[in-house]
């Protein structure tokens, strides 16, 4: 985690000076493109520091706070550091990124506890890692991206993605997303030869991750019910801020969003975390589920109510207002949708660390959030074609049609079928 926020910094301060030179955005991209990298390895080592420091009662506790701390991150790097480069300079706002970065790993070096018994020095990971054998699968990867995006440029591609809309709507890293379910496929269907041949190398660290998350009883179970937890939400989330603008209160969705969405989220989060660390996982999935998934009917409700303004102002220059009770009534449906998606992102969150055995916590939590996200991609893909035919408050109420799998798949997972203990991580198979 230190390492890669040292890297960090370097790379951000590093953009810095280059962003007011003359051709400098080729440079830049390249760093940006490294920066995916190991911003994406320090948050795998993120998601495991707090996993060891905590057991699971203080890990659900802490979950509003993991969310809090999130939202602020976004709304410094996405708000305040954009809004400095947009009207100073770039160089001042991306040197104050880089400060902010340094502030933070100085108090993280000194005042971190060390919760971690060290298995190898960091030296010896740096000589794995520059091994031939060891870096060739990274730089084959990187190549496979490459390629894979150079592919996604190709007039072929456009032409078919012109014949079939739909693919339009996918983005590269849903793509990504697309290939580690498939990859989880075939690890399930071929397990018995894949692990003669991954499982050969001592060092191979990380197909053992990938083996032991897949070599567990009803895993099948499990992955659907990741995959589908977020389905209606994620339809209901790639539709809500449309549905605002159609509704003809643009100009009010950012307080609505920022005033009222954000804390009511932190603060369902944080309850949600409470009320696990109290009442245990198993008592609270499934009732924080059906809250957040009963947003999906309230916002059917309130699209049929407020029909007419959708009709008019989809596509006015000159809308015609809510009026105050209406615009209240909106503002209101919005507090409870983010605070229900709070209360659902702290079981969910928690639901992902109880499946993460304890030798491969961070890639397991990796694999667990990448698989999660995959009904955010497919949701993306058919949820503005499904409102555009259908309307609103029907769409919505499809949203929740397509929330009830993932409630019910809660019935079958193994964790909750068994006297082991509440919470458990899910036990591999015996050979």
């Amino acid at each position: 985690m230190l390492s890669m926020q040292l890297l960090l910094i370097i790379l951000v301060i590093s953009v810095a000076f280059l962003a007011p030179l003359q051709g400098g955005i080729k440079i830049i991209a390249i760093l940006f493109f490294i920066g995916s990298f190991v911003a994406a390895t320090h948050d795998m080592a993120i998601d495991g520091y707090y996993m060891e420091a905590l057991d699971e009662k203080g890990q659900a506790r802490f979950v509003g706070y993991r969310v809090m701390a999130y939202r602020i991150a976004m709304m410094t790097g996405t708000g305040i550091i954009v809004t400095i480069g947009a009207t100073k300079d770039w160089l001042i706002g991306y040197l104050s990124a880089g400060i902010l970065i340094l502030i933070l790993f100085i108090y993280h070096l000194f005042f971190l506890p060390k919760v971690e018994k060290e298995k190898d020095p960091i030296s010896n990971f740096i000589k794995v890692f520059l091994r031939f054998k060891a870096l060739f699968p990274l730089l084959s990867i990187m190549a496979a991206l490459i390629i894979l995006w150079w592919t996604f440029t190709l007039g072929w591609f456009q032409h078919f993605k012109t014949r079939f809309p739909i693919l339009d709507r996918i983005s590269f890293s849903g793509w990504i997303g697309i290939g580690l379910l498939v990859g989880l496929m075939l690890l399930s269907i071929f397990k018995e030869k894949i692990k003669g041949i991954l499982l050969g190398s001592k060092e191979s660290f990380y197909s053992r991750a990938f083996i032991s998350y897949m070599d567990r009883d009803k895993i099948g179970v499990v992955l659907a019910f990741i995959i589908l937890m977020r389905a209606g939400e994620s339809m209901l989330a790639s539709m809500a801020s449309p549905f605002m603008v159609d509704l003809g209160i643009k100009v009010h969705y950012g307080w609505i969003s920022g005033g009222v969405g954000l804390p009511f989220s932190i603060i369902g989060a944080m309850v949600g975390g409470w009320m696990i660390s109290q009442y245990t996982l198993k008592k609270t999935l499934w009732p924080f589920l059906l809250a957040q998934n009963m947003t999906n009917i309230i916002y059917m409700l309130l699209a049929l109510f407020l029909n007419r303004y959708i009709i008019i102002n989809t596509g006015a220059d000159t809308v015609v207002p809510l009026g105050s009770y209406n615009l209240f009534l909106v503002a209101s449906v919005h507090a409870f949708d983010q605070f229900a998606g709070g209360l659902g992102t702290s079981v969910l969150v928690t639901f992902l660390m109880r499946t993460c055995l304890s030798d491969f916590k961070a890639a397991h939590f990796a694999i667990g959030t990448g698989l999660m996200n995959i009904s955010g991609v497919l949701s993306g893909v058919i949820s503005g074609f499904l409102a555009e035919w259908l309307g609103y408050w029907p769409f919505f109420g499809i949203s929740f049609i397509a929330s009830i799998p993932g409630m019910i798949v809660v019935f079958f997972l193994p964790q909750f079928q068994t006297n082991s203990g509440e919470g458990k991580p899910l036990k591999t198979q015996k050979n």
